[in-house]
């Protein structure tokens, strides 16, 4: 259900396992960061000395636990950052959940007080539970660094930012900053970790179910509601995981590791994160550079389908312009629309080999599937046309091949906290998007598309009813503000993301004043990933903010798309 980065950028043949696409909250009054502790010296290396800021308190010691190995956390200063669950937020403030009279138990328990085992009183947070985040700083690859570090916005929503440090170092983006990686709250690396791995076992056990048959829809729900079951019975409450408490909790890190100023770098649904922590904790930040841009004023189903179309249409123009790819597929736009409806109405089943399964898989597809299918696989973008064309002379077998693998992949389960990310759909999507306002935008940009599939935008399936299940309020209409900042920032795009549109990017720059937009031509979401270009323009860009060297982008060329017999 994540709008999600690719987990393997460099190998990828067979999709990546899973991919995709926060937001902001304010301190309460008077929180002021304590002062630097006598023995940390103005020259102690960052993350070396215990400090408390407010309610939050970063401690040096053992680095995050991982899913898998990252060689580079040998070299880093690691620790936890322990913060409260949910903060005393004020009346009328920023994204304050709790002042318009909560329902206690839908976990709601801001200035009108809430469950007592929380030990929230009247919005007095640091009296509650508190929650730590795993944090590692890997250090800058020059010993003549500069001053400013870079912090690290992952994904998701649900993935752990500490699991993208390789994706960050082969971008070089430790050229000559430290780079800080912290897991938002409810990640793989925190504690509580919510992560929820029935929900991704479901997705690779029903592969042979109608896709977007309601009978499969209901089944989904029911993981949901285990998910949420899961996270109550571990303490925590589900309201307390969302944006506004994410963007809290990176200032709060900020300074408890007594850094002044810092730049942020945000992928996927990162950008919507970092948007929000520009909005409501300026104050610290030297620059942002945002990779996928997904606004919170636009986040849920309406533009997701739009990022659909540009992505999809991108892909398509870039064969059509091809000589060799348009003789062999010509009319591909309108060839992948007719076997969308065909395969819905007529869903194929067909059995593959994945690797790493001891048994062939069999795999159903029907509209949905090749919907989400080719969203993500514009990743792969020099493959798709020969996929598409086998699939409508009646082979289906390479589509099947790449669907199954991604959800089957080790990295596909277990990895993504559904706790997080369910929080952030029900509480600043779903309230201010109908399932028809889903649909209609579908409709507008996929006229030929049946309802049956226009109704589950790519990567957000069954999501209203979901959110039904995660039965969390919504969040304060300022949740949807857009964010007008001068500080400096970079938004990068990718010609070929179906995640988050291009024009989305485009959208948030023209309210950041001091912006720079610049989309990365026949690349996929998240352009850091899979560009050297974007890499070059990003830490060029925080070394010079005004002035980032975008030289590369004219000599970029197309993929040189793959002709079947």
């Amino acid at each position: 259900m994540s709008l999600r980065p690719p987990r393997h950028p460099r190998t990828v043949r067979r999709l990546p396992a899973a991919l995709a696409g926060a937001t902001a909250g304010v301190l309460a009054a008077g929180l002021v960061a304590a002062p630097v502790h006598a023995e940390s010296g103005p020259a102690a290396p960052l993350g070396t000395v215990a400090r408390t800021a407010g309610d939050a308190r970063f401690v040096p010691g053992p680095c995050p636990r991982t899913a898998d190995p990252i060689p580079a956390l040998k070299d880093a200063q690691c620790g936890t950052l322990t913060v409260p669950e949910k903060r005393g937020w004020h009346h009328g403030n920023h994204g304050d959940d709790g002042d318009h009279g909560g329902d206690a138990d839908h976990g709601d328990h801001g200035d009108h007080g809430g469950r007592g085992d929380h030990g929230d009183h009247g919005g007095n947070g640091h009296q509650g539970r508190t929650i730590t985040l795993g944090v590692a700083i890997i250090p800058a690859a020059t010993s003549r660094k500069a001053g400013d570090p870079i912090v690290w916005l992952a994904g998701g929503p649900g993935d752990d930012a500490v699991s993208e440090i390789p994706m960050a170092l082969a971008g070089g983006l430790n050229r000559d900053r430290d780079v800080i990686f912290m897991g938002q709250r409810g990640t793989y690396s925190a504690d509580p970790q919510l992560t929820c791995p029935n929900v991704d076992e479901f997705a690779a056990d029903s592969l042979d179910l109608v896709f977007g048959a309601p009978s499969t829809g209901r089944l989904h729900v029911e993981e949901t509601r285990k998910c949420r079951d899961q996270v109550v019975s571990r303490g925590a409450d589900p309201s307390a995981y969302y944006g506004p408490e994410s963007a809290a909790d990176y200032d709060d890190l900020r300074k408890a590791l007594g850094i002044e100023k810092w730049n942020v770098f945000g992928i996927s649904y990162g950008t919507n994160l970092a948007l929000h922590y520009m909005r409501l904790h300026p104050e610290g930040i030297r620059s942002v550079g945002i990779d996928g841009v997904l606004p919170p004023a636009l986040a849920g189903g309406a533009v997701t389908w739009k990022a659909a179309r540009e992505g999809y249409d991108g892909l398509f123009k870039a064969c059509a312009d091809q000589p060799a790819c348009n003789t062999r597929y010509p009319n591909l736009k309108a060839t992948f629309e007719r076997l969308v409806s065909e395969v819905e109405a007529r869903p194929v089943t067909t059995t593959v080999t994945v690797p790493g399964q001891s048994q062939p898989v069999r795999v159903t597809l029907d509209g949905g599937v090749l919907v989400n299918w080719l969203a993500s696989a514009t990743h792969v973008a020099a493959g798709v046309p020969r996929s598409i064309d086998e699939l409508a002379h009646g082979n289906p077998q390479r589509v099947a091949e790449q669907w199954a693998g991604g959800k089957l992949s080790p990295q596909a389960v277990g990895r993504t906290s559904h706790g997080l990310a369910y929080g952030v759909f029900c509480r600043e999507w779903t309230p201010f998007e109908s399932e028809a306002d889903v649909v209609r935008a579908g409709q507008r940009l996929f006229p030929t598309f049946p309802s049956s599939v226009l109704v589950n935008a790519p990567f957000l399936t069954w999501l209203h009813e979901d959110c039904r299940a995660w039965d969390v309020p919504p969040a304060d209409p300022s949740i949807r503000d857009r964010t007008y900042s001068d500080i400096p920032t970079l938004v990068l795009s990718g010609g070929f993301d179906a995640q988050t549109a291009p024009s989305s990017g485009l959208y948030a720059a023209r309210t950041l004043s001091r912006s720079i937009a610049v989309t990365v031509p026949y690349v996929a979401h998240v352009v850091f990933a899979d560009s050297k270009c974007a890499q070059t323009m990003t830490v060029s860009f925080f070394d010079r903010p005004d002035a980032p060297d975008t030289s590369c982008l004219a000599g970029l060329k197309p993929p040189t798309f793959e002709i079947g017999p």
